[in-house]
């Protein structure tokens, strides 16, 4: 089958018995060209989507998507090690967190404990097709679909400054740390037991 990258178009209406007469040339483009042409974006935005969607439920429980079922507060660091290995990266010490880096496909995070059992997880999303992930996650979508924040503030760091974006969900919540005032790149998500009253 031959695909044209766009149609003539050429519509002729008479008058007849007082009907109106139409004359219309012109140049559209192909459905099949358009719907090409949009597919890249359109795909990229429903990925983010559901990207965005599949931290709604888990949260609940404390857990982030297709994550080994790891839980705050009652999954050990132990289980986790023998889940998924040793972090690439080791914490330095009782604040800092286990890193373990984005590779081919599979997304980056970081888990931080506190008497041997997870207090924190980051999820770093994909390096790889980043705006299908992480990158494709806007503030206006994110409140588009999860409504209005339970809080919304900015966080300075020297001269970095981020956007952090707090829903909570139960027990639990889950922070949007976005780069920038404006937050248009989402950096990480992080989820923690619940602070917010």
């Amino acid at each position: 089958m031959k695909l044209y990258k766009s149609i003539k178009i050429i519509a002729v209406v008479t008058v007849a018995a007082g009907t109106l007469a139409l004359t219309a040339v012109g140049t559209i483009p192909s459905p099949v060209v358009a719907a090409q042409s949009a597919a890249p974006v359109d795909d990229a935005h429903a990925k983010a989507y559901q990207t965005l969607m599949s931290f709604y439920k888990p949260a609940l429980k404390g857990q982030f998507p297709n994550f080994h079922g790891f839980t705050i507060g009652s999954t050990t660091h132990q289980s986790v090690i023998k889940a998924i290995g040793e972090a690439e990266s080791p914490a330095k010490d009782s604040d800092d967190f286990d890193v373990y880096h984005a590779e081919m496909g599979h997304p980056g995070y970081a888990i931080s404990y506190k008497l041997g059992k997870i207090k924190e997880m980051r999820y770093f999303g994909t390096n790889v097709e980043r705006e299908t992930n992480l990158g494709g996650i806007t503030v206006k979508m994110l409140t588009q679909h999860w409504g209005t924040p339970d809080e919304s503030v900015l966080i300075k760091s020297g001269k970095t400054t981020q956007k952090k974006i707090t829903y909570v969900r139960g027990n639990y919540q889950l922070e949007f740390i976005f780069d920038g005032v404006s937050g248009n790149g989402l950096n990480h998500i992080n989820l923690v037991n619940k602070t917010i009253k």
